[in-house]
């Protein structure tokens, strides 16, 4: 590494200790920009690349809520507000046990030069708490959301922060967030994204990251001269994203062969389509996580306690959480073939796992390839504004241009000879947009 790229490093591990997620996720794009960042007098004098990697708000707080026993509990929440360059903070709130600054300042991170690379007029923020809602009631649920939004509504707004759903937020959640958001605020507004379509939500949103990753794939494989079509494929989760890939990927021709969850993983020799697809909503939505149960109700093969990465395939797609794809996961793939590894989940592979992948076969980076989740709910921001719905169609043929934009946009900034350097190419593209919109408004 860069003996300047090194120095960057040590001096943000040592404004931010013990934040490795942090640090992983900047460490990759600070190597992929560098060359640009250097090569730009302006964006040296006004240390784009130093005020980049500060979020411009961290908000904590607590969130005091009553149990159905009456007894009070406690949970911590937070909104990284990382970054507004060219647009209102954007990304999503999660609820999970794992949650902590370092994780949602990774994701807030990647969100921004995700949604730089969507097109469309939106910032880059991430938030979220570490409650679980493992066990609890939907009283329950709902008295968190409404405690929770109480304190968050105070740093939020349509032209602000719009945050969305994420692990542990889904359509229920975001119900009870906007209600209370509307109930302190006295006004209808696109304040959050993932809503019901029937009061200001977007058609296809739910399976928009998966559908956005299938598209995005299908223009990897074109600029390789395939399709999807023939093509087997290994996915892991078993929830919303993984069910839009697995969708996606049958209408286009390929097969699917695994989902995975906590317990282990399914190996579906024959293909997972029909039934099954509509079975893995069933699964997700006993809230057990776990996928053992298709095994038994369709008798396809259950490996327990491993990941899918050890079955060969022509194309694998991690679509569950951060880092589940490590070194030796990414040996195993080369080894059995594969042709192609895209991140479906934010930050799906290990650093270690990403380099030997682009070494050895075409991968590309979680921030191009699920951009089309954010794309959608930046789609509905813009119905919410117009007070204005489209169709399935509609909402389908803009996602299915922004994720050709964003595959252009890594060619043109990562294309060496023959091939794609898919991590430089979204870097660098989502770099150059936001540095030069950073620019244009002064020191801030």
């Amino acid at each position: 590494m860069n003996t300047e790229i090194i120095e960057f490093m040590e001096a943000l591990k040592a404004r931010t200790p013990g934040e490795s997620e942090f640090h992983q996720a900047v460490e990759e794009v600070v190597e992929t920009v560098w060359d640009v960042y250097n090569a730009n007098p302006r964006y040296k004098k006004a240390k784009i690349l130093e005020r980049m990697v500060e979020p411009e708000r961290v908000v904590m707080f607590r969130v005091p809520w009553v149990n159905d026993r009456g007894e009070v509990e406690i949970n911590r929440g937070y909104r990284v507000e990382f970054n507004s360059a060219i647009g209102p903070y954007k990304g999503g709130l999660r609820f999970h046990p794992s949650v902590n600054l370092s994780i949602l300042k990774f994701l807030g991170f990647e969100q921004t030069f995700k949604n730089s690379l969507t097109t469309l007029p939106m910032g880059g923020g991430k938030g979220g708490s570490d409650f679980n809602a493992k066990g609890r009631s939907d009283n329950e649920i709902m008295r968190f959301c409404q405690s929770f939004m109480t304190e968050l509504s105070r740093h939020i707004g349509p032209n602000t922060d719009v945050p969305a759903g994420d692990i542990g937020v889904g359509g229920r959640e975001i119900g009870y967030l906007f209600g209370q958001y509307k109930r302190i605020r006295n006004e209808f507004t696109g304040v959050l994204t993932g809503k019901g379509t029937n009061w200001g939500g977007s058609l296809i949103r739910p399976e928009a990251t998966g559908f956005g990753a299938v598209y995005f794939v299908e223009h990897m494989l074109h600029e390789m001269k395939k399709e999807v079509k023939g093509m087997t494929f290994s996915v892991s989760g078993f929830g919303n994203v993984a069910w839009g890939v697995v969708k996606k990927i049958n209408e286009l021709g390929g097969k699917v062969v695994t989902i995975s969850g906590p317990d282990g993983y399914i190996y579906d020799a024959e293909g997972i389509t029909g039934e099954k697809v509509d079975y893995m909503l069933e699964l997700r939505a006993t809230n057990n996580d776990i996928v053992s149960p298709y095994a038994e109700e369709f008798g396809a093969e259950f490996v327990a306690g491993k990941k899918p990465w050890e079955r060969k395939v022509d194309v694998a797609l991690p679509c569950a959480c951060e880092n589940e794809l490590n070194e030796e996961d990414a040996k195993q793939l080369i080894a059995n073939g594969v042709q192609m590894v895209a991140e479906v989940s934010n930050m799906g592979c290990t650093a270690e796992a990403a380099f030997l992948m682009t070494e050895k076969t075409v991968f590309a980076p979680g921030k191009a390839v699920n951009a089309g989740g954010v794309a959608v709910s930046g789609l509905e921001m813009s119905q919410n504004s117009m007070r204005y719905s489209w169709t399935e169609k509609e909402v389908d043929d803009r996602l299915r241009i922004i994720m050709k934009d964003i595959h252009d946009t890594c060619v043109r900034y990562g294309k060496k000879g023959e091939k794609v350097n898919y991590i430089q190419g979204a870097n660098v593209g989502g770099f150059v947009k936001v540095a030069d919109s950073m620019l244009d408004q002064g020191v801030v």
